[in-house]
């Protein structure tokens, strides 16, 4: 039975029409960068919610999900690069701009890459896999420094956006509402992932691992899957930042990107769903509401980082579950 007081689904909808009619206000306002700082904030609430998965579900404390999120914006920039100079990746492989194609393709990447990764590190636990996933992580960020073909410490510039059938990416409010789409759409999967048969298996693993593996359940199996599917949730949203910012640097897969990551997800409150999404847009409006501030730029870290420690110290389960709280 779900228990979500009704006054909190009436926000929930207030926010989802103020999210539909933000490129309006923001014209109206004579302010149009307000679109693409809210485009920011929707693709780390998409990178958000597919850790709270593997975090908040699983309970596996991952500090290497950047990993996933850059091999997406590489993926990006890498066949960008191999469309342009007409030169297969690896002989093989055909660059491409086309939208259809690329994402796929980023999402395939990240979904090996999370295998490979969660095969190894899953044989582990507690602060043993925060510390492989972090390793692993910060491999990929000294390979992607050192290749100097792809930009190296200096990263490379996608110079335009993939091309979708029927949009024009290049217009920042139609790039806009296909990352709203896209979040949306991720949600609903997520939602319905964690409310199968899946989803209770997982959550049981993570209360008591051992109590599910002596009903005959592979603890393994499930936790490898919910990395993989991480994995792919996290490289799309690297992708998508990607489009956006039409640029890309190894400082996607430093492990600061992670650790910001992991702030959403505790800020908004763990194994919500929606409690990442409200901690991604929450830190990152607070990051550019600070470096607006004259003197506050050089110190945002450290408001943060309060706002963090009060919310852990006083609001259990995160600004989510505060709001619930107050509105039940």
């Amino acid at each position: 039975m779900d228990e979500t007081p009704a006054s909190l689904r009436w926000i929930g909808l207030a926010l989802l029409a103020l999210l539909l009619a933000l490129p309006s206000l923001a014209t109206l306002a004579g302010d149009p960068a307000w679109v693409s700082l809210a485009t920011r904030m929707l693709i780390y609430a998409l990178a958000a919610v597919s850790l709270d998965i593997i975090l908040g579900y699983g309970g596996l404390a991952c500090f290497g999900h950047a990993a996933f999120y850059g091999i997406g914006g590489y993926t990006v920039a890498i066949l960008y690069r191999h469309w342009q100079t007409s030169e297969p990746l690896f002989g093989v492989i055909p660059g491409s701009t086309q939208f259809l194609v690329v994402i796929p393709a980023a999402m395939l990447a990240g979904g090996v890459l999370a295998a490979a990764i969660g095969a190894l590190s899953l044989r582990t636990a507690g602060v043993q896999f925060l510390m492989i996933t972090l390793a692993f992580a910060q491999m990929l960020f000294f390979l992607f420094s050192s290749l100097s073909q792809y930009g190296g410490n200096d990263g490379m510039t996608v110079r335009r956006r993939n091309e979708f059938p029927g949009l024009d990416l290049r217009d920042d409010t139609v790039f806009y509402y296909l990352v709203l789409a896209i979040l949306l759409a991720a949600l609903f999967v997520a939602h319905r992932l964690v409310g199968s048969r899946f989803g209770r298996v997982l959550g049981g693993i993570r209360q008591n691992e051992r109590r599910m593996a002596a009903i005959g359940v592979q603890s393994y199996r499930y936790k490898l899957a919910a990395f993989v599917i991480a994995g792919m949730g996290g490289a799309l949203a690297g992708a998508l930042m990607v489009n956006q910012a039409r640029f890309v640097s190894p400082d996607m897969l430093f492990w600061t990107k992670s650790g910001e990551m992991m702030i959403m997800v505790i800020l908004g409150g763990a194994g919500t769903l929606i409690g990442p999404v409200i901690g991604a847009i929450t830190l990152t409006g607070l990051e550019d509401l600070l470096g607006r501030i004259p003197g506050w730029g050089e110190h945002k870290l450290f408001a943060i980082g309060l706002l963090l420690v009060l919310v852990v110290l006083f609001g259990r389960g995160g600004l989510y579950g505060w709001l619930r709280r107050r509105l039940r």
